[in-house]
Order: structure tokens, then C-alpha cells, then sequence
């Protein structure tokens, strides 16, 4: 089994790093790497896409690069591989040496962290609500943290900084998401504390299948001893014996609504809270310090993010609503707070049993506004079911959504799609809407 040592042995030892991609976490990771000095070598496919400061970075540094479609003998003398979070690793397969060793730039950065323990946070579905409050509360509690990882800031750039300069305060905890791109690259990352919320189909363009989904979650708990805990939701609770957790398994009930007093939407936010407590108290922090947290914390964008009120209709942006098991979740957070719901949805389908909503939509939607992509699959289940309208755009179905809102009723954008027919990502499609919505009168 490879230590995390092993790592940090082979990169002092001046094996050769290959990183792949330019965003966030490759630049954070090249940047880190270049300041131990280890021998790197960069690919980029778009160059073009590249921040023109990173470019200036590269050539300054004379860092050998590699620019256009990947090819194998540009990885030939490969020992580390740090491929970027969105790479899917069957990619490079047939581009990689059999010695080289796939590594997250996650991983990379927590060897310069020293021995901070890790609060990391993986599932499907809410796993950046749960690392939010996960912040907040161990803040409330007076502990200095880091958070990043798939939220916000690459841990390597928090490695970068504290290794540059020794008077900036360590964190007490490092708190990562994680998603199952990082995991399944890391290879012995040690959480002292690990959360699964849940597992629901996802990502399978990206894995071979279901089963090296689950795998690569899993890869979460794998190196954990007996001193370190692991938090499992009740769905998932059998997956600690199936893979032989070492750590003190902890089962969080989903159902608990022990932070009655928020902002934030839904039951599912409960469980959500119920998590981030049963790992948060394991750092010292109270009760009490906890359901402050919980009072003060707002919706995250695009996330059942309330986006305003206008002549008695309410508008909320859930554009992170990318799968129909999150659709579910969200048509049940609106109805909570008894809103009739008007539906926005559509966009580039992944795939999911839209017939098994029927009921729940037709006791709260009144009309569903289809747009852009995926028509045919929302049409073929809820033809009939329920009142249904398409437009081309996203603009054009907003509007009429607004024609056909009553007081008190919710327009929805809980797209249960990817955003890649009309949007480069979740986040231009929320920004969308919500600068949309705040134009109308």
C-alpha cells in the first residue's frame, strides 16, 4: 500500500511531475511544485484558454510544456501524473508509462500541509452545503480553517502560502470537498474525519461504471486507522462493513431536524447540518456554537438560492440541480414553505427516472416550462401528467413563467440537467437567471 511518504519521497527524489490542465488546480499544483523545485512538465490542450499571467509563469520559469492533443511520447519519461479534476483517467491510459502514478493535486498539496487534520466531505448530492456549514460552525467554535478542494480554493495554494511565509497562522483544520474525480487519484490521503452523504448515480460519462464510482468515494475512508472517524448517511450505511472501514463509523440521521432556526431551505439542509455536527463536534465545537452557525449561514448561489420577490411570487435559483435526484430534492425544499411551483427545467440530460416525480409533481407543480435541451425525455414522462410548455430559451420560458405565476407561487429553476446545451457551466446558467429575474417588473 503507498504511503503518503512514498509521495513525498519520489518528488524529492526529482522524479519527473506531469500535470494536465490549466485551471485552478493545475496552476495552484505547477506553482507549489515549481517553488520545491521539482522537475515539471505541463499539457494543455487550448492553450489559447489559458490566464495570460500563468502563460508568463510557465516561460519564465522555463517550464517544459506540451500544448495541442495529448500524445504518448510526450509522457514518456511520466513517474507523477496530476491530471486535472475533470480528465477522466481512461484517458490517458493508453498514454501513460505502467510505472507512472496517478495523483491528485489535492493529495500534492496535503504533503506541505504538515499534520493538519483533515475534515473531508464527498457524496452526490450536497456535499457544498455540508462543507459550508462544516466552515461556519468550526469558525463559530473560534477555530482557524481552510476550505477548498472542489469548493473555492485549491489546497495547494494554501500550501503554497504557508510554506512561503512562516508567520501566516495555520489552520486548526483543513476541511476539503471532494469529489470522486480527486478521490479516485488519491492514494493514501488520511481524513482524520470523513463524511458520505449519500450516493446516487452521477458522473457516469466520466467512470467506467457504478461500481468505480462508488470505488473512487470510497477511496475516502480507505486509509483511515481506528483514531479516526467516518460519517456515513443512513443509505449508504452497509458500504462501512463492504469496505472494511477502520475508523469509528458514525451513522447521521437524515431525518433530524436539530437546526430549526436557518436560512436555508429543505429537510435535505437539515441532514445536511446533522452531518457537518456529527463530524464538527469531534473538533470541540458546541451545541451551541453550532446553531449559531446554522442562524447565520445564507443559501449558497445557485443552490435553492433565493433570488427575490416580486408582486407576491417568489424566484429561486437551484441551477446546481444537474441530476433528477436533485430535482426531487428541491421540488420537496420549495413545497416545504407552501409555495405552488412553476418548473423550469432543461438543458443536456445525463440521464435518471423522471416518471418515478410524477407524483410529487402533480401534488406541487402547477406547470412545468421546459427549455432547451432535453425536451424529448421530459416529454415522453410528464406528457399528460401535467401541464407542460417549451421554449427555446431560457429568457423566453421565464417570462412565460411569470405570465402564469399567481401570488404566492415559486418559480423554479431546478434544471435537473447539465447546463451544456446553452451554458459553459451550472454557475453562467444561475448567473443567467438571476440576472434575468432581477430585470423583470
Amino acid at each position: 500500500m503507498i504511503q503518503l511518504e512514498d509521495i513525498k519521497n519520489a518528488l524529492y527524489a526529482k522524479k519527473k511531475v506531469h500535470v494536465v490542465g490549466g485551471g485552478a488546480s493545475g496552476r495552484a499544483v505547477i506553482k507549489l511544485l515549481q517553488y520545491h523545485n521539482i522537475p515539471l512538465v505541463f499539457h494543455e490542450k487550448n492553450k489559447e484558454n489559458l490566464l495570460p499571467e500563468f502563460v508568463e509563469f510557465l516561460e519564465k520559469n522555463t517550464i517544459s510544456c506540451f500544448f495541442g492533443e495529448h500524445k504518448k511520447e510526450n509522457f514518456a519519461d511520466c513517474d507523477i501524473f496530476i491530471p486535472s479534476p475533470g480528465a477522466a483517467l481512461a484517458m490517458f491510459k493508453d498514454f501513460l508509462p505502467s510505472t507512472a502514478l496517478a495523483v491528485s493535486e489535492t493529495e500534492i498539496a496535503y504533503l506541505f500541509c504538515g499534520n493538519t487534520p483533515i475534515l473531508g466531505i464527498t457524496g452526490t448530492s450536497g456535499k457544498t452545503t455540508t462543507t459550508t456549514i462544516c466552515d461556519a460552525m468550526l469558525k463559530a467554535q473560534g477555530l482557524t480553517v481552510f476550505t477548498g478542494g472542489n469548493i473555492g480554493t485549491p489546497l495547494s495554494e494554501y500550501a503554497l502560502a504557508i510554506t512561503q511565509n512562516p508567520n501566516i497562522k495555520k489552520a486548526d483544520v483543513i476541511v476539503l470537498e471532494l469529489s470522486s474525480f480527486q478521490l479516485q487519484t488519491c492514494n493514501a490521503l488520511k481524513p482524520h474525519v470523513g463524511i458520505c452523504l449519500n450516493i446516487s448515480a452521477n458522473h457516469l460519462d466520466y467512470h467506467a461504471d457504478m461500481q468505480e464510482y462508488i470505488d473512487a468515494k470510497m477511496q475516502l475512508f480507505a486509509h483511515q486507522t481506528e483514531n479516526d472517524f467516518a460519517i456515513l448517511g443512513q443509505d449508504i450505511a452497509l458500504l462501512a462493513n463492504k469496505y472494511h472501514f477502520k475508523a469509528k463509523t458514525i451513522i447521521f440521521d437524515a431525518n433530524k431536524r436539530n437546526f430549526p432556526k436557518t436560512k436555508l431551505l429543505g429537510q435535505h439542509n437539515q441532514s445536511n447540518a446533522e452531518a457537518a455536527w456529527q463530524a464538527c463536534q469531534i473538533f470541540g465545537v458546541s451545541f451551541e456554537n453550532a446553531q449559531k452557525a446554522m442562524q447565520n449561514i445564507c443559501p449558497m448561489e445557485n443552490r435553492l438560492e433565493f433570488v427575490r420577490e416580486l408582486n407576491g411570487v417568489t424566484y429561486i435559483n437551484d441551477s446546481k440541480c444537474t441530476t433528477v435526484v436533485a430535482l426531487e430534492v428541491a421540488l420537496k425544499a420549495v413545497s416545504e414553505a407552501n409555495h405552488p411551483i412553476i418548473l423550469l427545467a432543461g438543458g443536456k440530460f445525463k440521464g435518471g427516472d423522471l416518471e418515478a416525480l410524477i407524483p410529487l409533481i402533480q401534488k406541487n407543480v402547477k406547470h412545468i416550462a421546459l427549455y432547451g435541451g432535453g425536451r424529448e425525455f421530459f416529454e415522453k414522462a410528464w406528457q399528460g401528467k401535467v401541464a407542460l410548455s417549451y421554449d427555446e430559451t431560457l429568457d423566453q420560458a421565464l417570462l412565460r413563467s411569470q405570465q402564469l405565476a399567481t401570488q404566492n407561487d415559486a418559480i423554479l429553476l431546478a434544471p435537473a440537467t447539465a447546463s451544456f446545451d446553452q451554458f459553459k457551466s451550472y454557475i453562467a446558467r444561475g448567473s443567467h437567471f438571476r440576472e434575468l429575474v432581477l430585470q423583470l417588473n
